[in-house]
């Protein structure tokens, strides 16, 4: 062999290993299906960094309603999941489309409207009640009807107050929290949203937090570890570090440290 023909041969070699590293390197995330809430309000774009700087793994998320996400992972689309319906999720797991659930972090919901509150919720005892008001004013209200986490806590509470939510009134709109607050805003209507996603809110024109408080506006957030047995194709030792990380106290403690406007917006549930 002469000495250019050894020396290409090397630098095909070099050109070779580099390529194969690239795609090595190029494999080292995972695909998360979750909720309209974490990514408006900014969450990922706080804690990702630190969760990548800690492990070397990229996550690309997928922000949807709940029920979409379940969707996702359900067809093997997603390799992690972080959702907030606590009761779909125990129901996942039962299901077998995965293995394990974990608290990861919690805030509230809370009722927004125009400031001049024509249904007076501002002086509601309860959210049933609150919601009630709406209804027997037919004040215009704005549902992100999308089987969410959040339209699916708003759905229970209409159920509780006794009412069915219909009517020219009650739009359901098929979109996300921010469409949907723009919507409301626009329309100068009620609406129920997450906290984080409202305080992160850059057009709430004439609305305002009107409602708050009551218990039953608690939102849970949930990482479920996938099934190997149901999808083998999926990354599941990538996933289960993000999803043990998300538990640890270096991960609870990003969680805690994310803040808008000088207000933490997620609460580590070990704390």
């Amino acid at each position: 062999m002469n000495k250019t023909t050894t020396l290409v041969t090397a630098s095909l070699c070099t050109t070779a290993l580099a390529w194969s590293a690239s795609l090595l390197a190029n494999d080292d995330y995972i695909t998360l299906a979750s909720t309209t809430s974490t990514e408006n309000s900014g969450l990922f774009g706080a804690i990702l960094p630190v969760f990548t700087e800690a492990t070397g793994i990229d996550v690309r998320v997928v922000a949807v309603g709940t029920g979409q996400a379940f969707e996702i992972a359900r067809r093997g689309d997603a390799d992690s999941l972080l959702v907030h319906d606590t009761a779909g999720e125990e129901q996942f797991v039962a299901d077998g489309y995965a293995t394990e659930r974990l608290d990861v972090m919690y805030n509230d919901f809370v009722i927004v409207g125009p400031s001049d509150d024509p249904a007076n919720i501002a002086d509601s005892d309860s959210v049933s009640d609150a919601l009630a008001r709406i209804a027997d004013s037919e004040s215009p209200f704005a549902s992100r009807g999308d089987d969410s986490g959040t339209h699916r806590a708003e759905l229970r509470l209409w159920e509780d107050a006794g009412v069915t939510p219909q009517g020219d009134w009650y739009r359901e709109l098929g979109s996300g929290m921010g469409p949907t607050l723009n919507t409301a805003a626009g329309m100068n209507a009620y609406s129920f949203t997450d906290r984080a996603t409202w305080v992160a809110f850059e057009n709430p024109q004439d609305l305002t937090l009107l409602f708050e408080g009551d218990e039953a506006l608690f939102n849970q957030y949930g990482s479920l570890l996938l099934s190997q047995e149901q999808h083998p194709h999926l990354k599941h030792e990538l996933a289960g570090q993000w999803h043990e990380w998300l538990v640890s106290d270096e991960g609870q403690q990003a969680i805690a440290d994310f803040q808008v406007n000088d207000q933490q917006l997620f609460f580590p549930n070990a704390e």
